[in-house]
């Protein structure tokens, strides 16, 4: 039995994921953030990208984000995880097979001692992307490329499912790394509200 997503057009599995995700990850009310900012809203994409359909779409709606030089993909460890497996597997199926890594948020203490698993499938000065569920300020995702860049590797993109546009794009432009997001706030919500492809 296919997934009748699987016959999507980009669009139409654009329109799909939104509403998948105001569905499992998307909740209206005040919450405090990460950050420590408040928000009228919470985006938990782990609901959505633990899905098998969820994972689907997001693997392969960010792998049609990346720039053609990128060699691999990776995050931080737990909000990345699925979405790194995801494009991972999206782009074998794909003919463009991506590696991925994992940034731990402490170095292993043991054996190699490293924050980076999954280091064996690059090289030195490989072109990666790094991936995350939602940006709000950008200060992990800061935190994150200091460690893989230590770790040898080059930053091409950073990706991410959702932009709260809360001053973490352009902290990340400050640094040289302008974000790419499937969605914004905004953009979520009017995707989900288009009609699907018959």
């Amino acid at each position: 039995m296919s997934c009748p997503s699987q016959n999507l057009d980009a669009a139409a599995m654009r329109s799909r994921l939104a509403r998948l995700l105001l569905e499992k990850s998307y909740r209206a009310g005040e919450v405090t953030l990460t950050s420590g900012r408040k928000s009228d809203y919470y985006f938990d994409c782990k609901q959505t990208a633990l899905h098998p359909e969820g994972a689907w779409l997001i693997g392969n709606l960010l792998f049609d984000l990346l720039p053609a030089e990128i060699v691999g993909v990776g995050g931080m460890t737990l909000g990345a995880d699925p979405l790194v497996t995801a494009v991972s597997i999206a782009s074998f199926l794909r003919s463009r097979p991506l590696p991925a890594f994992i940034v731990r948020k402490a170095s292993k203490g043991h054996g190699t001692n490293q924050f980076l698993e999954g280091l064996s499938n690059f090289q030195p000065g490989d072109t990666v992307a790094l991936l995350e569920d939602v940006v709000t300020t950008g200060g992990t995702l800061l935190t994150v490329i200091d460690r893989v860049q230590d770790a040898g590797l080059k930053i091409g993109a950073v990706v991410t499912v959702l932009d709260r546009n809360e001053g973490g794009s352009e902290k990340l432009a400050e640094r040289g790394f302008p974000l790419l997001s499937v969605f914004s706030r905004e953009a979520l919500l009017a995707a989900a509200n288009q009609q699907p492809v018959a």
